[in-house]
């Protein structure tokens, strides 16, 4: 993956104010993104190589900040990536990601990071709760038992995890650290759009607030550990994956953008770059 070059310090400084302190080294990145598939950008054109199997776009919302501050950026994100590929290598169809932490340095100024939803296995989620019957509630019987929500329990598991997460970046540099949370996949209200999105009417709020409880962690482990939350969720709302083609920042399950399937496609990475970046600054 290419990383943009580091522009003159007077110009950086001109740029980004307060954020322009001393340089990275030459051997460090000024800007590290971690994350997900939802930092990556599958299937987004262009993709990279490095590895392949990560499936990272040059269109993702680091490469896009970091150009429009002006900063060199590495970007370790890769789909699939949940919090133990922080310090892990992760084996993908092709190749192998180094573990992502590697790529900070003591003197990295900022650090943009989505990660939590496959500790939960949302994709997992998405597939179990596809149905080709609208009716009923098969999502909610799946995971709701005893009155055990099953899913809320994987949230509050994760949360420990992305906590330690947050620390280990801490522990590494005194970058400023950018956590974001997951754009809107469904309305903010109603009971959806199946079958472009086929999950059974009652089940949608239920889906919702599955994604919102996991919000919501990521919001408290950032507060907790003194990280900036950037709110990717409410600036997507309104374009989730039951609006047109022309109109929504995620997929449904057959695409009529360059994406993956329920992840964002580059209007949406474009879209959520502007919060970014003020975070940054």
């Amino acid at each position: 993956m290419h990383v943009p070059k580091l522009r003159a310090f007077a110009a950086v400084a001109a740029t980004i104010g307060a954020l322009a302190v001393a340089p990275a080294s030459a051997n460090a990145a000024y800007w590290v993104g971690l994350g997900d598939s939802f930092a990556a950008g599958p299937l987004i054109p262009s993709q990279t190589l490095s590895p392949l199997g990560c499936l990272r776009s040059t269109k993702n919302y680091a490469r896009l900040a970091s150009a429009q501050l002006g900063v060199s950026l590495k970007d370790a994100s890769c789909s699939g990536a949940e919090t133990a590929e922080m310090t892990t290598p992760q084996s993908t169809y092709a190749g192998t990601n180094p573990p992502q932490f590697d790529s900070i340095a003591a003197d990295t100024r900022i650090v943009s990071l989505q990660i939590g939803g496959n500790d939960i296995g949302f994709t997992e989620i998405l597939t179990e709760c596809q149905t080709a019957n609208p009716f009923g509630r098969p999502c909610q019987d799946k995971y709701v038992r005893g009155g055990q929500d099953e899913l809320r329990n994987r949230i509050a598991a994760t949360a420990p995890k992305v906590g330690a997460v947050l620390a280990g970046i801490k522990a590494r540099t005194s970058a400023k650290i950018l956590i974001l949370n997951y754009e809107a996949l469904l309305p903010s209200s109603g009971s959806g759009c199946w079958p472009q999105v086929p999950i059974a009417w009652a089940d949608v709020p239920y889906v919702r607030g599955i994604q919102r409880a996991l919000n919501d962690m990521i919001a408290s482990e950032a507060s907790k550990a003194g990280a900036k939350l950037v709110d990717t969720y409410t600036v997507s709302l309104g374009k989730d994956a039951c609006k047109g083609s022309g109109t929504r920042w995620v997929e449904p399950l057959v695409p009529g953008n360059a994406a993956a399937p329920f992840h964002p496609n580059a209007r949406g990475m474009a879209g959520v770059t502007p919060a970014v970046v003020a975070a940054a600054r």
